[in-house]
C-alpha cells in the first residue's frame, strides 16, 4: 500500500513537470540579458554615468547581465520598445503613449511621486533673466524652444494649453523649433539662441534650487544653471508623471522582480534612486493604465490634427 501510495505521487509530480513544464521555469531560462533604453535630453556620457550604478544594481539583484541603451531622442527608445530591443525604459507620459498606441506592447510598471506623495509634474515655460520677457504677453514675437516631439511637458502639453488660452504658438511667436532634449532647450535660452523654452518641474520644494525634481533642478545640480539666470513665465496644470515601462512579453516572474526592486529603490539605495529620478520624492506607486488615458487621448487627437510645430 505504501509503495502504491508513493508510485501514485512520484506520478503526478513527475506528470505535472512533463505537462506544465512552464510553472517550473525561470525568467534566467529565456531572458539571457536585460537592457535598459535611457532617453536623451542631456549629454549623453551625463546620462550614461547616471545610471551606471542602477544598471549594476539590476544585474546585482536580477543575476543576468544588464546593459544600457541610449538613444538621442524619445523617438529612438519608443521605437526600440515597439521593435522588442530594450526591456525597460524610463518614459514621459506623452513617449508612453505615443509607444503604446504604436505596439500595445507595453505596460507601466511604476510611476514615481512627488514629495507629498502626488504623481504629478508641471511643464514650465523660462526665459534669460535680463532678457526683459517676464510674462508670457512680452513672447509675442519672440522665439520659443520645445523640447521634443514625443515630450509632454516639452511639447505636447504647452501646445494644446497655450491654445486653449487663446495663443497658437504657430502664429504667436516668430518661430518654434525643437532644441533636442529639456537641458539642450534651456541652455539655448542661456547662450540666447531662443527667447524662450519649455521645460519640466516637480513645482514642489525650492524655487531657488531648481524645486524638488526635474530638469532645472538636474541642471542645478549639475552646475549648469543657476535659478537667477531665469525667468519661469508660465506654467501648465497637472500633467501625470511619466512611468518606468515595461514590455508586456516578460516573463511575470520577472515582472514581479522589477517591481520589488524599483518599490524598494528609495529606502534601500536612495543615492541611486535619486540619480535615476534626477532628484528627490516620496518613492513610486504601481503603474496603472488609467493614469495615462487624457495623454493617450490627446497624442490621438494631436495623430489626427496634424502637428505644425
Amino acid at each position: 500500500m505504501i509503495r502504491k501510495l508513493f508510485l501514485t505521487t512520484a506520478a503526478i509530480i513527475l506528470g505535472a513537470v512533463a505537462s506544465g513544464g512552464a510553472a517550473w521555469a525561470d525568467y534566467k531560462d529565456t531572458v539571457k540579458e536585460f537592457r535598459v533604453g535611457l532617453i536623451g535630453g542631456e549629454n549623453a556620457q551625463d546620462l550614461m554615468t547616471r545610471n551606471e550604478k542602477f544598471r549594476s544594481l539590476l544585474e546585482a539583484e536580477l543575476g543576468i547581465p544588464v546593459k544600457l541603451y541610449p538613444a538621442t531622442d524619445y523617438g529612438g527608445i519608443m521605437q526600440a520598445m515597439g521593435a522588442n530591443q530594450v526591456e525597460m525604459a524610463g518614459l514621459g507620459p506623452s513617449a508612453f503613449a505615443g509607444a503604446w498606441l504604436d505596439c500595445k506592447c507595453i505596460e507601466p510598471l511604476v510611476v514615481p511621486q512627488e514629495a507629498d506623495g502626488s504623481t504629478y509634474y508641471y511643464s514650465v515655460m523660462v526665459t534669460g533673466a535680463g532678457s526683459g520677457i517676464d510674462s508670457v504677453e512680452k513672447m509675442k514675437g519672440k522665439s520659443l524652444a520645445f523640447a521634443d516631439p514625443n515630450s509632454a511637458s516639452g511639447y505636447l502639453i504647452p501646445n494644446a494649453s497655450l491654445k486653449a488660452e487663446g495663443i497658437d504658438p504657430q502664429t504667436y511667436f516668430s518661430r518654434t523649433g525643437f532644441s533636442g532634449g529639456h537641458e539642450q532647450g534651456v541652455i539655448a535660452v542661456l547662450q540666447k539662441q531662443y527667447d524662450g523654452a519649455v521645460t519640466w518641474v516637480s513645482g514642489q520644494g525650492e524655487k531657488s534650487e531648481g524645486y524638488t525634481r526635474g530638469n532645472l533642478r538636474s541642471m542645478v545640480d549639475k552646475g549648469l544653471l543657476k535659478m537667477s539666470d531665469i525667468n519661469i513665465i508660465w506654467q501648465s496644470g497637472k500633467i501625470p508623471n511619466g512611468p518606468t515601462a515595461i514590455r508586456t512579453n516578460l516573463p511575470d516572474d520577472l515582472k514581479a522582480k522589477l517591481l520589488e526592486i524599483m518599490m524598494a529603490l528609495p529606502t534601500d539605495h536612495p543615492d541611486i534612486y535619486k540619480q535615476v529620478e534626477r532628484g528627490t520624492g516620496k518613492g513610486y506607486v504601481r503603474g496603472s493604465m488609467d493614469l495615462f488615458s487624457d495623454i493617450i487621448k490627446l497624442r490621438e487627437a494631436e495623430a489626427t490634427g496634424g502637428r505644425k510645430s
